[in-house]
Protein backbone atom coordinates (compact mmCIF):
# COMPACT_ATOMS: atom_id res chain seq x y z
CA UNK A 1 0.00 0.00 0.00
CA UNK A 2 0.97 3.60 -0.57
CA UNK A 3 0.25 6.33 1.93
CA UNK A 4 0.23 9.88 0.57
CA UNK A 5 0.40 13.06 2.62
CA UNK A 6 -0.03 16.48 1.04
CA UNK A 7 1.32 19.68 2.55
CA UNK A 8 2.11 23.23 1.57
CA UNK A 9 -1.35 24.66 1.20
CA UNK A 10 -2.42 27.96 2.70
CA UNK A 11 -3.71 31.44 2.07
CA UNK A 12 -2.04 33.43 -0.71
CA UNK A 13 -2.85 36.66 -2.49
CA UNK A 14 -3.77 36.69 -6.18
CA UNK A 15 -0.62 36.57 -8.26
CA UNK A 16 1.26 34.73 -5.54
CA UNK A 17 2.90 31.33 -5.50
CA UNK A 18 2.72 28.12 -3.52
CA UNK A 19 4.44 24.76 -3.76
CA UNK A 20 2.49 21.70 -2.70
CA UNK A 21 4.22 18.51 -1.65
CA UNK A 22 2.96 14.94 -1.80
CA UNK A 23 5.10 12.66 0.34
CA UNK A 24 4.73 8.93 -0.12
CA UNK A 25 5.41 6.08 2.27
CA UNK A 26 4.83 2.35 2.25
CA UNK A 27 6.17 2.02 -1.26
CA UNK A 28 8.26 3.90 -3.73
CA UNK A 29 6.56 5.93 -6.41
CA UNK A 30 8.91 4.61 -9.10
CA UNK A 31 6.25 2.59 -10.89
CA UNK A 32 3.39 5.03 -10.49
CA UNK A 33 2.15 8.02 -12.33
CA UNK A 34 1.05 10.78 -9.97
CA UNK A 35 -1.83 13.12 -10.49
CA UNK A 36 -2.79 16.31 -8.71
CA UNK A 37 -6.53 16.94 -8.42
CA UNK A 38 -8.49 19.78 -6.93
CA UNK A 39 -12.03 20.20 -5.74
CA UNK A 40 -13.59 23.58 -5.18
CA UNK A 41 -16.65 24.03 -3.01
CA UNK A 42 -19.71 22.84 -4.87
CA UNK A 43 -17.74 21.62 -7.87
CA UNK A 44 -16.57 18.27 -9.14
CA UNK A 45 -13.05 17.06 -8.57
CA UNK A 46 -10.81 17.82 -11.54
CA UNK A 47 -7.32 16.72 -12.41
CA UNK A 48 -4.93 19.61 -12.96
CA UNK A 49 -1.65 17.79 -13.58
CA UNK A 50 -0.17 14.34 -14.07
CA UNK A 51 3.38 13.04 -14.28
CA UNK A 52 4.26 9.67 -15.75
CA UNK A 53 7.19 7.86 -14.15
CA UNK A 54 7.85 5.71 -17.23
CA UNK A 55 8.66 8.50 -19.66
CA UNK A 56 8.51 11.68 -17.60
CA UNK A 57 5.67 13.10 -19.66
CA UNK A 58 3.48 15.71 -18.01
CA UNK A 59 -0.12 16.67 -18.60
CA UNK A 60 -1.91 19.83 -17.47
CA UNK A 61 -5.43 21.12 -17.41
CA UNK A 62 -5.76 24.06 -19.78
CA UNK A 63 -6.45 26.67 -17.11
CA UNK A 64 -3.19 25.92 -15.29
CA UNK A 65 -0.82 25.49 -18.25
CA UNK A 66 2.12 27.83 -17.93
CA UNK A 67 1.36 28.48 -14.26
CA UNK A 68 1.63 25.05 -12.60
CA UNK A 69 4.53 22.63 -12.78
CA UNK A 70 4.50 19.04 -11.55
CA UNK A 71 7.79 17.38 -10.62
CA UNK A 72 9.16 14.56 -8.53
CA UNK A 73 12.14 13.87 -6.30
CA UNK A 74 12.68 10.12 -6.24
CA UNK A 75 15.24 10.34 -3.47
CA UNK A 76 12.62 11.95 -1.25
CA UNK A 77 9.78 9.84 -2.67
CA UNK A 78 7.88 13.08 -3.08
CA UNK A 79 5.96 14.78 -5.85
CA UNK A 80 5.54 18.54 -6.04
CA UNK A 81 3.12 20.97 -7.61
CA UNK A 82 4.60 24.41 -8.08
CA UNK A 83 1.86 26.97 -8.54
CA UNK A 84 2.42 30.55 -9.63
CA UNK A 85 0.31 33.48 -10.80
CA UNK A 86 -2.44 32.11 -8.61
CA UNK A 87 -6.01 33.23 -9.18
CA UNK A 88 -9.05 33.19 -6.90
CA UNK A 89 -10.50 30.42 -9.08
CA UNK A 90 -7.57 28.19 -8.05
CA UNK A 91 -9.06 28.07 -4.57
CA UNK A 92 -9.77 24.43 -3.74
CA UNK A 93 -8.67 21.42 -1.77
CA UNK A 94 -5.76 19.84 -3.63
CA UNK A 95 -5.16 16.08 -3.61
CA UNK A 96 -2.44 13.86 -4.97
CA UNK A 97 -3.15 10.34 -6.16
CA UNK A 98 -1.41 7.41 -7.81
CA UNK A 99 -2.34 5.54 -10.97
CA UNK A 100 -0.82 2.68 -12.92
CA UNK A 101 0.93 2.53 -15.27
CA UNK A 102 0.98 6.08 -16.65
CA UNK A 103 -1.17 9.17 -17.25
CA UNK A 104 -3.26 7.56 -19.98
CA UNK A 105 -6.29 7.74 -17.69
CA UNK A 106 -5.75 11.46 -17.22
CA UNK A 107 -8.85 13.26 -16.07
CA UNK A 108 -10.62 10.20 -14.70
CA UNK A 109 -10.38 9.95 -10.93
CA UNK A 110 -11.96 6.50 -11.02
CA UNK A 111 -8.67 4.89 -12.09
CA UNK A 112 -6.55 6.42 -9.34
CA UNK A 113 -6.08 4.08 -6.42
CA UNK A 114 -4.21 5.75 -3.55
CA UNK A 115 -5.17 9.25 -2.40
CA UNK A 116 -3.91 11.74 0.12
CA UNK A 117 -6.14 13.61 2.57
CA UNK A 118 -5.87 16.92 0.71
CA UNK A 119 -4.51 20.36 1.47
CA UNK A 120 -6.48 23.60 1.27
CA UNK A 121 -5.35 26.36 -1.07
CA UNK A 122 -7.10 29.70 -0.76
CA UNK A 123 -6.33 32.55 -3.13
CA UNK A 124 -7.76 35.79 -1.82
CA UNK A 125 -6.83 39.36 -1.12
Amino acid sequence: QVQLVESGGGLVQPGGSLTLSCAASGSTLDDYAIGWFRQALGKEREEVACLSSSDGRTYYEDSVKGRFTISRDDAENTVYLQMSSLKPEDTAIYYCATVLPDCSKYGSAYWYDYWGQGTQVTVSS
